[in-house]
């Protein structure tokens, strides 16, 4: 029997995103929201954290519909990366979203999703350069916005290897890579997806045309602020003119050095700008990676409309709670912790001592670490 969606009408974070100031009630993690569509009954989520299970094809695995069921009651689901493209693939067996099999295996993960109460919100990941052939079925060079490696070893089936250099896309072929974010935007709702995150972050190939030292083109993608943020601003747009602003997310890390990107001095001010031209399309909600610039938070906070998912690396689980209640964030997702712990929720609000993550399960495998992690009740022999 379907379960009831966890929903709640008073509060819409598209009218209530500023700052709490002195005299206002505090928000707690407990408080229900309104993001786009989706009524959720607290502030949790769940972030998207890659784990490399698929089919060869890119079709999802089996096992995949039971391990986010489990976790459904963090509200919001974000998936792990999934490529709009063959050539967005840059790790082994990571899902797609392009195919009309990608779509039937997704169908009947986010129906056991919503069935169990959950939305779900498919995270759209191409990796420009962070990508070995050797990880992907078609084995080609990886795209990039300039023909720059990011001297980044990847794990591959014969073990680490140096990534290649890239090939430097063409402007006719930025345009076609436009149009399968958009394709797969499209796919991810007749999936039955709630949404999807554009991922602009953590050093895949959005934030590469972000990064001087990836991005060394001389057209109207590369050198000045408003050039390096073009294609992120494109890509949102077609998204969001395609499945509506309030089924589109979109992830952002400034200043992240993952896959050897060093944004230079202008970081700050190119996401000011971004976030800036973002803002008026209206999106159901920005996923900030935080990097401890608590000025730029500030400034994002005021500048962004809707939702604002603000989730900090290494934070102590006493500070969870910190963003929302201080009133920089509304929503303070959950990565490795809600991977180790099915019943995070429950374990969040009784105050329960946390699995450990296994993180030699993270990428591949079966059931290992996947959906064995034991919930407050089997451990206890109920």
């Amino acid at each position: 029997m379907q379960q009831q969606r966890l929903h709640h009408n008073k509060f819409n974070a598209t009218t209530d995103t500023t700052p709490l100031q002195p005299g206002h009630d505090m928000t707690t993690l407990w408080d229900p929201i309104t993001v786009g569509n989706m009524q959720l009954s607290h502030r949790l989520a769940m972030a998207p954290m890659t784990r490399s299970r698929a089919h060869p094809d890119g079709t999802p695995n089996e096992l995949t519909a039971q391990y986010y069921t489990q976790r459904a009651s963090l509200g919001l689901i974000i998936t792990e990366g999934v490529q709009p493209s063959d050539d967005g693939q840059g790790y082994m067996n990571t899902p797609g979203i392009y195919t009309e099999a990608h779509i039937q295996g997704w169908k009947r993960i986010t129906t056991s999703i919503h069935d169990a109460g959950g939305y779900v919100f498919m995270q759209l990941m191409h990796v420009g350069r962070m990508s070995q052939p050797d990880n992907t079925p078609h084995h080609r060079t990886p795209v990039a916005p300039s023909a720059i490696p990011p001297r980044v070893p990847m794990f591959t089936p014969t073990g680490m290897q140096d990534t290649p250099i890239p090939r430097a896309l063409t402007t006719t072929e930025i345009e076609a890579t436009i149009q399968d974010f958009r394709i797969a935007a499209a796919a991810a709702i007749r999936a039955g997806a709630d949404g999807v995150e554009i991922h602009a972050a953590n050093g895949y190939l959005l934030q590469q045309f972000f990064a001087p030292n990836a991005n060394e083109r001389t057209d109207t993608y590369g050198g000045p602020i408003n050039n390096r943020a073009r294609l992120a601003i494109e890509v949102a747009t077609a998204v969001a003119t395609e499945v509506g602003p309030e089924r589109t997310g979109i992830r952002i890390s400034p200043n992240s050095t993952l896959g050897g990107l060093d944004e230079g001095p202008e970081a700050a001010d190119l996401y000011r700008y971004l976030v800036d031209q973002l803002a008026p399309l209206n999106l159901a909600y920005l996923h900030l990676v935080h990097d401890g610039n608590e000025e730029l938070l500030g400034d994002l906070r005021k500048a962004w409309p809707t939702a604002l998912l603000v989730i900090r690396p290494g934070r102590a689980r006493e500070d969870l709670a910190m963003d929302v209640e201080q009133g920089l964030a509304d929503i303070a997702p959950i990565a490795s912790w809600a991977l180790a712990n099915p019943d995070i929720v429950d374990r969040i609000r009784s105050g329960a001592e946390l699995n450990k993550c296994d993180r030699t399960t993270l990428y591949g495998g079966g059931a290992a670490g996947y959906t064995d992690y034991p919930t407050l009740e089997t451990a206890a022999g109920r």
